[in-house]
């Protein structure tokens, strides 16, 4: 007859619980009531009726008293810096990938008006896709949550909501298909 040995492992090694202090820490993050950094990012190919709904939903938080963080292409950020501007240019800040010289025209003229806008001429030489992942680690490194508005396909947007996630960041994620 052979014995049986059991060995008990604790709780949380058998059901792979993330550790209670990095839960509590995201609990207290939601329920904060006061001011937060909130990193806003998304996809350039909005359709308008989202660009909309963005802004708005940006101009509320910023009233509310939130500082936005976004990058500075068109579409979601566009929204999210139009939002922000119109509440309070003060709580706004946008980092952009590469140079200002590298946006386009139209993205300049709305740029120029931003009181709080970080450069990284450093990064002309990448591809924008690089450059952009860059950005993007900046901007989460800043913030407190992440709110993301994606396709399924989005894969830079996509893969910073996963690095925010394991920074421990609260990232809600919105899809438009």
């Amino acid at each position: 007859m052979t014995d049986v040995v059991t060995v008990a492992k604790p709780l949380s090694q058998s059901l792979d619980l993330p550790k209670v202090d990095d839960f509590l820490q995201e609990l207290a993050t939601i329920q904060q009531t006061g001011s937060k950094r909130i990193a806003i990012l998304g996809s350039r190919h909005v359709p308008l009726t989202h660009q909309k709904m963005i802004e708005t939903m940006i101009y509320a938080m910023v009233v509310e008293g939130n500082r936005i963080i976004t990058s500075g292409s068109t579409g979601t950020n566009f929204a999210a810096i139009r939002g922000a501007m119109r509440a309070d240019p003060n709580m706004l800040t946008v980092i952009l990938p590469q140079s200002l010289e590298r946006q386009s025209q139209e993205s300049r003229e709305q740029l120029d008006q931003v009181i709080h806008l970080v450069e990284h001429p450093e990064n002309d030489t990448l591809s924008l896709s690089e450059a952009s992942a860059l950005c993007n680690q900046e901007i989460i490194s800043r913030c407190q949550q992440l709110i993301s508005f994606a396709f399924h396909d989005s894969r830079t947007v996509l893969q910073t909501c996963r690095d925010a996630e394991d920074q421990r960041k609260v990232v809600t994620l919105f899809y438009f298909d």
